[in-house]
């Protein structure tokens, strides 16, 4: 069994204005992993180099323990990619479609292909240019369920959906990773999403990796505490992220949350979500002001 069914190393991709700069990661097997950041901070960059698209300079990249620039066709036939919108001519159905797929993908099925496109109520002989945003995504869903991927990649592929639909996506997402060999990397700018099925979450900041950490990690350790600029000054600055001075408080992302409350036991401290640790690392001072 592969412990990371990613390993990148110093990958750096440099546009005219934007560079994704010396970004290493592993991502584990069997696990959702959650890639966070705020437009233009780098997301789509690294997973389109990470699917060969863009043509990036690294020290390491390897799927399924396997170097992208030998084995790309053997990589890919083991990965479902979905983008924010579909790359099919609008012109197919999904009945062709699925026709191409079964000539494209060796462990295609047929039979679950349309049963995915049945659950999610997708017309099989109806033109995909006739379907809504949030049809074309579902049948996006449907295709990457049906051909054994073992890597699921999606860039921004829920944000056209429903919460109904997408919580039933966030369902199956969950039960594929069951299997230990079967991984999720998911960008979303949708948090919420991440925050019920993340195992970990790793955060692009103007093209820089400021972390990848578990999700328990995050939600056990990390706290946001509202209150005087007296009180937070008692805080160790080590155990501070940021601060956002708000119109009558001051509020602070701290990281050692358990050991604070020992010392300050009538203290409220929340526990954040992913989108609230975003924010204060982007948007928040590193000291009391």
């Amino acid at each position: 069994m592969l412990n990371n069914v990613i390993e990148i190393k110093n990958l750096t991709k440099q546009f005219d204005d934007f560079t994704l700069n010396n970004v290493s990661l592993n991502i584990p097997s069997g696990t959702v992993v959650g890639l966070i950041g705020e437009n233009g901070a780098g997301k789509s960059t690294l997973i389109s180099s990470l699917l060969g698209i863009l043509k990036s300079n690294y020290t390491k990249l390897t799927i399924f323990n396997k170097d992208l620039k030998k084995y790309e066709k053997e990589i890919k036939s083991d990965i479902a990619v979905i983008f924010d919108e579909t790359h099919f001519n609008l012109e197919f159905t999904p009945k062709f479609i699925g026709l191409l797929m079964s000539k494209t993908y060796p462990n295609w099925d047929m039979k679950l292909y349309h049963k995915y496109l049945e659950q999610f109520e997708i017309p099989l002989k109806k033109k995909i240019k006739k379907f809504s945003r949030g049809m074309k995504m579902k049948m996006e869903f449907a295709i990457a369920f049906s051909h054994d991927a073992k890597l699921i990649i999606l860039d921004e592929a829920t944000s056209g959906l429903d919460p109904i639909v997408r919580d039933e996506i966030l369902n199956i997402l969950r039960t594929f990773t069951e299997e230990e060999d079967h991984t999720v990397l998911m960008s979303s700018h949708i948090t919420s999403d991440l925050d019920k099925i993340s195992d970990y979450i790793a955060y692009l900041h103007h093209g820089e990796l400021l972390f990848m950490k578990s999700y328990d990690e995050l939600h056990e350790n990390y706290g946001i505490i509202h209150g005087s600029k007296e009180l937070l000054e008692s805080l160790n600055d080590d155990d501070i992220i940021g601060v956002i001075k708000e119109p009558y408080h001051y509020s602070v992302l701290v990281n050692n949350r358990v050991e604070i409350q020992k010392t300050f036991a009538d203290l409220e401290i929340s526990r954040p979500t992913v989108e609230e640790i975003m924010l204060f690392y982007a948007k928040g001072a590193k000291k009391l002001c």
